[in-house]
């Protein structure tokens, strides 16, 4: 063993105590970067986004979110000239970076609506993305395991071949475009939009830097003109505020400035009293313009609190108005402990507020609606019958064109009891007016919904249904509709899902070692497929447990799923159809309520449509394919073909894999720097695996977030592509 190790280079010693494990261990390091020491070159290394450790679990309990660091380093190295040629490795410095303070350089504001900053590593990993989700859902916000290797493609999977990806990876400059699906409240529903994305690298760092702006938003923009008596004047109403994580002023850069608001921020920069602060002179001056604009909002809804006649039974109990510079306007109509959902427009409306890296969630559906109608919807973190509400909301718009920049949005919130009330009055005096309804809701042998353009039901006779998804009410009805067209479905995928599995009475050997057990789960899983592939019958689910009960613990897995969405054809305004249902017709008709998202269904419920199998949006876990022989259903997944090719990854730009004056050693030097790794290095050529070139860019360990040791990656790196993996290093292309 110390043969091979001296004949390499490398370092020999023996260990006699678990005291001396590691630091006999760490040489490694010492040996592995003489050559990066010869050279003298400080090659900075950044890492991938991590969890910063500080935060405890109580801290992201309390909804304060994960605060996702990156680290930048570079070696420290003896530069005497006597210890030039030993190559002495004193250690490393570096940093922490919160990669949110890489986002308050990209203005918010300019991007649209829909636009978004993200950032990828060399291996194509994601550095900072809206859709990047590091925390379990299950209300302990632990970190996911692989939170810190998510892939681009999983976030935008509908870019099949990776073009956007590879693109910035390879460190490219260019533009890409391609349609897109984003969920929104929390999944439940999809927005879909024609994405421009542009991207370039980052000089002095292996990130790839790129932005997604929506068609139709953040291409056009207006200014506007004011004084700053005018604009500091309706800026100081209480019911102003400014988005908490935008960036009006730098008031991080000198200590007196971080306890100010931004809001404080700005007057004191607009006085002049502080000329060190730094500030977007243009979105400043948007925002004043916002103020002086739309301050007669105020008296309006001032009036309106005073006439108590309109506003007698305190059906509608918020007025908000928010502009495309972050700025909003809030008014209450009612005590602020009287509020049925008291969270909203606060920090913990995470969707309904302005947030570093998108607008409010009633601001985006607002925007993709027909110019100059409201869009009404029942939020899903509201819970039981006194908490629930309505709210509804319209883009207001220079033009009444579809490209017009959209200045703002605007809307309510009321009570869902209250806006339930007024449905079904209005649906009463349509009988009762010259007969113009030929029906009324209260017979007694059809049914009546208000249903949105997602398919949610707002209301029903039976209370119960609201806030559910209409397929499951009327399963029949729903698969008409989706066969005339009045909606479609929408396949979303999610590769940051969690999936819940149950742990079975077994003994604690690992099945992994149990060579009966692996071959009866091969058989088993073959014959399953071939099962399903000749008959398509129901006997998978007497075999597959996933459909069975069990009993014992259960724990969340990452895992990948897929799940439908329905969204409204904006065309159809009125359908009606028939459904026969054995031995009986079902008729049903429906109709698009003006000026809004709202559709109302009336149904026969005197025909049983039993044999109807309710339409679900539960998601269902993605099956990869793992042999050879596969089922078509596999084939149809996204990922499925990915999995069986390698994808780009780009190495450091520098490599130091060799320096001939290594070789210049001392002999009694070199007997005695025979490292570990190089007995690694000739046990595998002893092996004939193949002879491998191996470089190291120095690992820069500053920390053990997690605590893990990160840094981990230590950058050993093989020039044949076969990637040595050392405990604690990931196995990867760096």
């Amino acid at each position: 063993l110390k043969w091979m190790a001296c004949a390499n280079k490398g370092y020999f010693t023996q260990i006699s105590t678990l005291a001396d494990v590691q630091e006999n261990v760490m040489e490694y390091l010492h040996v592995l970067s003489r050559p990066k020491v010869i050279d003298r070159e400080h090659d900075t290394v950044w890492t991938e986004a991590y969890i910063d450790s500080t935060v405890s679990l109580l801290q992201l309990e309390d909804g304060q979110g994960p605060v996702l660091m990156t680290t930048v380093a570079m070696p420290v190295f003896s530069t005497k000239n006597e210890t030039r040629n030993h190559g002495i490795l004193l250690g490393v410095v570096g940093t922490d970076v919160p990669v949110s303070e890489l986002l308050k350089t990209i203005p918010k504001y300019k991007l649209g609506i829909h636009g978004y900053a993200f950032a990828i590593t060399n291996n194509g990993y994601i550095l900072t993305h809206p859709d990047l989700r590091p925390l379990y859902g299950d209300g302990n916000k632990r970190r996911k395991p692989n939170y810190s290797s998510v892939d681009l493609s999983e976030v935008e999977w509908e870019d099949k071949d990776d073009t956007l990806r590879n693109a910035m990876v390879n460190r490219k400059t260019g533009t890409f475009s391609m349609e897109v699906t984003k969920s929104v409240d929390k999944g439940k529903r999809v927005l879909i939009l024609h994405n421009d994305y542009y991207y370039t690298d980052i000089k002095g760092t292996p990130f790839s830097l790129g932005v997604g702006l929506s068609r139709g938003h953040g291409k056009y923009f207006f200014r506007g003109n004011v004084t700053v008596e005018e604009g500091l004047h309706d800026l100081e109403h209480p019911d102003v505020a400014l988005a908490d994580e935008w960036t009006y002023c730098n008031t991080d850069e000198h200590p007196e400035h971080r306890y100010l608001s931004q809001i404080e921020a700005i007057k004191m920069y607009l006085s002049g009293h502080e000329p060190r602060l730094q500030c977007d002179k243009e979105l400043i001056q948007e925002v004043l313009f916002d103020a002086v604009v739309t301050a007669p909002l105020e008296a309006y809804w001032t009036s309106l609190v005073l006439n108590k006649s309109e506003n007698s039974d305190k059906g509608v109990e918020i007025a908000f108005l928010g502009t495309r510079t972050g700025m909003s306007r809030i008014n209450l109509f009612v005590l602020p402990d009287e509020l049925t959902n008291q969270d909203f427009l606060t920090a913990e409306d995470k969707e309904g507020v302005f947030n570093a890296d998108h607008f409010p969630l009633w601001y985006k559906r607002a925007a993709e609606q027909v110019p100059g109608t409201f869009i009404y919807s029942l939020p899903f973190n509201t819970g039981s019958e006194n908490k629930s509400v309505v709210l509804a909301s319209t883009a207001i718009q220079l033009l009444d064109e579809r490209e017009s920049p959209i200045a703002a949005a605007v809307g309510i919130q009321m009570k869902l009891e209250f806006f339930q009330r007024k449905f079904w009055t209005a649906s009463r005096q349509c009988t009762a007016l010259d007969g113009r309804c030929s029906i009324s809701c209260d017979e007694e042998n059809i049914n009546c919904y208000l249903i949105d353009n997602n398919g949610f039901i707002l209301v029903a006779e039976d209370y119960t249904l609201t806030g559910n998804f209409f397929g499951q009410a009327e399963g029949a009805v729903m698969s008409k509709l989706l066969q005339m067209g009045s909606f479609k479905r929408v396949t979303l995928y999610d590769y940051q899902a969690l999936c819940r599995v149950y742990s079975e009475s077994r003994d604690s050997g690992h099945t992994l070692l149990d060579p009966y057990f692996a071959f009866l789960a091969a058989v088993k899983w073959t014959l399953t497929e071939l099962v399903i592939f000749l008959v398509e019958f129901n006997l998978y689910s007497w075999w597959n447990s996933d459909f069975t009960a069990k009993a014992g613990p259960s724990m969340q897995v990452p895992c990948d799923t897929e799940y439908p969405a329905f969204v409204s054809e904006r065309t159809i305004k009125e359908n009606m159809g028939n459904i026969d249902c054995d031995g009986c017709i079902k008729s049903f008709v429906i109709q698009q309520i003006p000026s809004s998202n709202l559709f109302m269904v009336v149904v026969d419920n005197t025909c049983d449509c039993s044999n109807f199998e309710p339409i679900t949006m539960e998601p269902i876990e993605i099956m990869f394919c793992i042999f050879a022989l596969t089922s078509a259903a596999h084939n149809e997944s996204l990922k499925c073909e990915r999995i069986k090719v390698q994808k780009d990854r780009r190495r450091p730009d520098t490599c130091h894999p060799f320096h001939s004056e290594v070789f210049s050693l001392p002999a009694e030097n070199a007997n005695i720097h025979c490292s570990l790794t190089s007995f690694i290095f000739s046990y595998f050529q002893l092996l004939k695996i193949q002879t491998i070139c191996v470089f190291h860019i120095i690992s820069m360990t500053v920390g053990k977030p997690d605590g893990v040791w990160r840094g981990y990656k230590s950058h050993i790196i093989s020039c044949s592509k076969i990637v040595l993996c050392i405990p604690g290093i990931v196995p990867q292309v760096t």
